[in-house]
């Protein structure tokens, strides 16, 4: 790997649009890498009230509270978590900067791109994951988080063209290669060491009808005979396991393990809903392909301005190259607690050992369920509840609800309480806590909780009572009878009937520190 290091080196030294280098390849991960932070901030703009807002589920503001007090006092809390939102937590802050994230993303997806651009970005998003709690608690956040990173050292300080006068420092691309690898690897090796199902090539008979979010193509893709499973767990094993090993590869082989993993990601995109995880996964997927593959591909006019680039290239500034080298020294020294925990029989998954998020650890769909409980939450307007009593259900965004509603395509946006609220259907109340601010939030009416629903089944006023039930859910095979999308079958109730001024409603909130109004009746 060192060999091929000074290499690449030398052919950046020489200004030259040689076989193996990179404009063309920089070019893309920056297109594809805005294009995922514009994603990822637009989804914070529309949800980030609601969800952790003065008066959402989760307020930013209490989370760093309870930081500050065990940290000992705001100062260490910062230390703990940077984040500018220790300065100020305020609902128009937390608006302002998401879509100042958004803007910055737009210039990034654009085609123009530097390192201080780059950087407000990647110290922007963090301080959102920061705070984010179980709602960015997601692998794909601290991803985002190492990928943005990386790219802040691929381009110049100040020159923010598409092809700027100084070429990609072949180190960099080295550590993308690294970034990748290590993303394969866990999540093969955490499937390896989890489910059974993986072992004896039986997980995929489940996955498409328990994954979190299913699309349209899932359901087909479900009904599929059992040697596609199979094989689809061998390619997974093969693409996981051995193509990540090419990435170290000579030029050739890079080739093959870029267009494999790249495939691969393209397939998860179409099958599920994985926000845009398989998205970012792309990102140093292409630091396996170089210019002279690239150039077959892309448009002549695209090839000619990075052969213009590379004519008149300059040498990197002695300044630049220090930093360079002191960034894989860092990587180096951060990846030694990564690498101990793919080695190790108790791996775990997606995994931060550094404050910063610098260099973590991955893994995906360690254990796979064999059936899909679904929440159902419903509402009512009658005085008591009886047999006859008509419940009105909210319906998500996204996430199986309605039999008859086709499943979505959303990737790579991002629900996030479509996807919260099917861990909590695997679980109990007292381990998502949140889900009791939420029912509080409807029986109060609160209108931008509303936002994160379909649709409000309740226009005129919010609810008298409002429950929570579970359900098992199933494909219907295609051409069923019933015409529908799904069968399910109720399990029973996951949240009692309350009403807003109910002693038990009020026990529980009062139990996390939180408080609504009461709607006049």
């Amino acid at each position: 790997m060192l060999d091929a290091v000074v290499r690449d080196a030398e052919r950046e030294r020489t200004g030259v649009l040689h076989p193996s280098s990179y404009w063309l390849t920089r070019f893309l991960i920056l297109r594809l890498l805005g294009f995922v932070y514009v994603v990822a901030f637009l989804s914070l703009a529309h949800q980030v009230l609601p969800l952790i807002g003065e008066h959402g589920l989760l307020p930013a503001a209490d989370f760093l509270e309870r930081v500050a007090l065990r940290a000992g006092s705001r100062g260490a809390g910062f230390a703990a978590l940077p984040s500018v939102f220790w300065f100020d937590s305020a609902d128009a802050l937390l608006a302002a900067l998401a879509w100042l994230g958004v803007g910055g993303a737009v210039i990034v997806l654009a085609g123009y791109a530097n390192a201080i651009l780059l950087a407000v970005l990647w110290a922007l998003y963090m301080s959102f994951v920061h705070i984010g709690q179980v709602w960015y608690g997601y692998g794909w956040e601290i991803q985002l988080l190492e990928t943005g990173f990386l790219a802040i050292f691929l381009v110049p300080v100040l020159d923010g063209r598409p092809f700027p006068r100084t070429a990609p420092p072949a180190a960099v691309l080295w550590l993308y290669r690294w970034l990748i690898a290590r993303i394969m690897l866990g999540a093969g090796l955490i499937k390896l060491r989890g489910d059974s199902c993986w072992r004896d090539l039986t997980c995929l008979q489940y996955h498409y009808e328990t994954q979190p979010i299913p699309n349209p193509l899932s359901r087909l893709l479900h009904f599929m005979p059992s040697w596609f499973h199979q094989l689809g767990v061998l390619w997974n094993h093969v693409t996981e396991l051995v193509l990540a090993w090419l990435a170290f590869g000579p030029s050739a082989l890079r080739r093959i393990a870029g267009v494999f993993l790249i495939a691969f990601q393209v397939f998860l995109i179409a099958s599920g809903n994985l926000s845009f995880l398989n998205w970012l996964t792309i990102v140093p997927c292409l630091a396996c392909l170089d210019d002279a593959f690239l150039r077959r591909l892309l448009p002549g006019a695209l090839v000619r301005r990075a052969e213009a680039a590379a004519r008149d290239a300059v040498p990197p500034a002695l300044a630049g190259r220090v930093v360079v080298g002191a960034l894989v020294a860092v990587v180096a020294v951060l990846s030694i607690a990564p690498v101990r925990n793919l080695l190790s029989p108790r791996q775990a998954m997606n995994t931060s050992f550094d404050r910063l998020h610098l260099v973590n650890t991955y893994g995906a769909f360690g254990s796979v369920g064999r059936q899909r409980p679904e929440l159902v939450v419903e509402g009512t307007n009658d005085p008591a509840i009886t047999e006859t009593t008509r419940w009105r259900p909210y319906e998500f965004k996204c996430k199986p609800g309605a039999v008859d509603r086709r499943p979505c395509q959303i990737s790579p946006y991002h629900y996030r309480l479509d996807w919260q609220i099917w861990f909590a259907a695997m679980s109990e109340v007292r381990r998502h806590p949140w889900t009791i601010h939420l029912v509080a939030k409807l029986l109060e009416g609160d209108p931008a909780v509303l936002t994160l629903f379909a649709e409000n089944p309740f226009p005129d006023g919010p609810p008298r009572y409002v429950r929570i039930m579970r359900y098992r859910y199933e494909f219907a095979p295609r051409g069923d009878v019933s015409g529908t999308w799904w069968k399910r079958e109720l399990i029973g109730q996951w949240f009692p009937p309350l009403e807003v001024d109910d002693i038990r409603m009020q026990r529980m909130l009062r139990e996390y520190g939180w408080s609504i109004d009461v709607p006049a009746r």
